[in-house]
């Protein structure tokens, strides 16, 4: 029996789930171009689902969450490939990233590209250590989980950018997404597009697992307690700047204790610290990074938001919904295999804040996030503060909200709504 959700443009047949996900193209092309594969992205995302989906039967796959594989792969890497010939999958290589030295052996000593393909939910000390063993031999893919396109099955894959070339083709693919809040409170990850999963016990489980496998590998088993009250409280914090102190006065550790953590949740794909713009600016730029998860679903579990209305009704609603565009932008990038280290946010000693500015050619584009379906030009104010940095030139800005189609509020600003990312 097959059945399809049009909420979220999946089909399921036989209790199996498979998302078309927007990355495949990247990773079909760089398979081609690379010897190693190195896909990150935070547990559940659908990392191994997609690599099992296109590229078994012919490759082999092998997770080191199995014990007795994790084992052979610590003592023995080259009988561990002697096992799992190339062509091969290696999930969760994190585990044993002593295999990075056979890895590097097998890729020098095969003329294949894309032989070895490998996995990582966290990579606090992987992607060094790939890079180290690895350099011009691997490509590093970031992997999210859903975007709104990809939930709605629009076949659209290029990274957003609010000019007038990217809206006109943008527009061609248009279609209405609709009860955005359930998306924003239900989260995205693939597991979660089937309605039948209850969402608190997967977030509970969600947790559970990346505490007892990733974060307990590296920290001391007595702070996990500590650590799930760190996640709470950045979680409360989603949208504001990084206020080192401030955590650690919550959570009752030290600053250096909470920039540790922090990176761990960077690495392993939970979080984003948006950068503040501040190239020729530096005298007057803040310089303290703003805080984003990757999912905003794992937000309101994290601060207890039970609905969606709650949490479209709440005091943190306006930073909720920021987060949630944010991440959409940030997908947009991944799965079209372009650079995100582009994407800041600008903020001077003058409290002129601008949420995204996105730099391409030397041209920059700033955009507002707005909760509003009521757009005005007076929330893009301080769009004229990147008129004064020398040596750059300013695009067209944007204003992302509710609104129901795009509206030019001047020559230089459109509000867009946010079927346009």
């Amino acid at each position: 029996m097959e059945l399809y959700s049009k909420s979220v443009g999946i089909f399921r047949e036989k209790n199996f789930m498979f998302i078309n996900r927007h990355i495949l193209p990247y990773i079909n092309r760089m398979k081609t171009q690379f010897r190693v594969l190195l896909i990150t992205g935070s547990r559940q995302v659908g990392k191994s689902t997609l690599l099992k989906e296109i590229f078994l039967p012919e490759y082999e796959y092998v997770t080191l969450d199995d014990f007795t594989e994790l084992s052979l792969a610590q003592n023995d890497p080259a009988l561990f490939f002697k096992n799992h010939p190339l062509p091969v999958i290696v999930d969760e290589v994190q585990r044993s990233p002593d295999l990075f030295l056979q890895i590097k052996l097998l890729a020098d000593n095969s003329k294949n590209k894309g032989q070895i393909v490998l996995t990582g939910s966290q990579s606090y000390k992987l992607l060094s250590k790939a890079a180290d063993s690895l350099a011009g031999r691997v490509c590093i893919i970031s992997m999210a989980s859903l975007s709104l396109r990809e939930k709605f099955k629009v076949d659209f894959n290029t990274e957003f950018l609010p000019t007038a070339e990217y809206i006109e083709q943008r527009k061609q693919t248009m279609r209405t997404y609709e009860n955005i809040w359930s998306h924003i409170w239900r989260g995205s990850m693939p597991e979660l597009a089937d309605i039948s999963i209850e969402w608190e016990p997967f977030y509970r489980s969600y947790i559970r697992t990346y505490l007892d496998r990733d974060v307990a590998d590296i920290i001391n088993a007595k702070n996990l307690v500590k650590f799930h009250n760190f996640m709470q409280c950045i979680a409360a914090r989603v949208g504001e700047l990084f206020n080192a102190d401030s955590l650690a006065k919550d959570v009752g550790v030290t600053s250096k204790t909470i920039a540790e953590w922090t990176s761990i949740l960077e690495s392993s794909g939970v979080i984003r610290l948006l950068q503040p713009y501040e190239k020729n600016v530096s005298k007057r730029a803040v310089k303290t990074p703003k805080v984003y998860f990757m999912d905003t679903g794992l937000v309101c579990f994290l601060v207890g938001w039970s609905s969606a209305q709650v949490a479209m009704n709440g005091a943190m609603s306006g930073g909720l919904f920021e987060n949630f565009i944010v991440s959409e932008i940030i997908k947009s990038y991944y799965n079209a295999g372009h650079e995100t280290e582009k994407i800041y946010f600008y903020r001077d000693k003058d409290k002129r804040e601008i949420d995204l500015v996105i730099e391409k050619d030397n041209i920059l584009y700033p955009i507002e996030i707005k909760k509003s379906a009521l757009p005005a030009l007076d929330m893009a104010k301080h769009f004229s503060a990147l008129t004064k940095i020398n040596g750059i030139s300013v695009g067209q800005g944007c204003i992302i909200c509710q609104c129901d189609k795009p509206l030019y509020l001047s020559d230089k600003v459109i509000a867009l709504p946010i079927e346009y990312i």
